[in-house]
């Protein structure tokens, strides 16, 4: 499984990923929203849980690479999440700190919803997060996304949690035809 944007590759994850991956979710900054943050051990537990979901599901995280250099710059993919008491697809992303503010998130999103409505039967995808997590909704909202939900929890004090139809999919692809 592969998906190819203008300027990125979307594919499965594997051990060889470890390096390039750490690098991202071991760095503070970009984890700041995270319930936790991730030492080596759960940097490849991360890896094993998406190699587990690519067999189980058919998806997962994706590796995030840059076209022009092949390096991998972090995940982007489809995960089946507990958002509010249900079981959700959802799209999550992370870019390595120096690759951030250059659209590589939203480039990924909008590929990883675009295969999601393409060999899925969701009719919703969703994405979530802490409401501080300015730079992660604002991707969402750029992949077409709108706010649907917020509600109090443990783990963010208060979720935002953003959605695109399948029907407001077609709508956005008709607009841009």
């Amino acid at each position: 499984m592969v998906i190819e944007t203008d300027r990125l590759i979307l594919r499965k994850m594997t051990e060889d990923d470890f390096d390039a991956l750490y690098v991202v979710l071991a760095d503070s900054d970009i984890m700041q929203h995270y319930p936790y943050s991730f030492d080596k051990d759960r940097v490849s537990g991360w890896i094993r849980k998406n190699i587990e979901r690519y067999k189980v599901f058919g998806f997962g995280l994706w590796a995030v690479v840059l076209k022009e250099t092949g390096d991998m710059i972090g995940d982007c993919g489809l995960t089946m999440q507990i958002i509010n008491e249900q079981i959700r697809p959802e799209i999550g992303y992370h870019i390595r700190k120096d690759c951030q503010r250059r659209g590589y998130a939203s480039e990924a999103a909008k590929a990883v919803r675009d295969w999601t409505f393409m060999n899925t039967p969701f009719n919703i995808i969703y994405s979530y997060m802490m409401y501080t997590n300015v730079p992660s909704y604002r991707t969402a909202i750029t992949y077409g996304c709108h706010l649907v939900d917020e509600f109090e929890d443990d783990t963010n004090k208060i979720t935002k949690v953003y959605a695109i139809s399948r029907a407001e999919w077609d709508e956005l692809k008709r607009k841009n035809s």
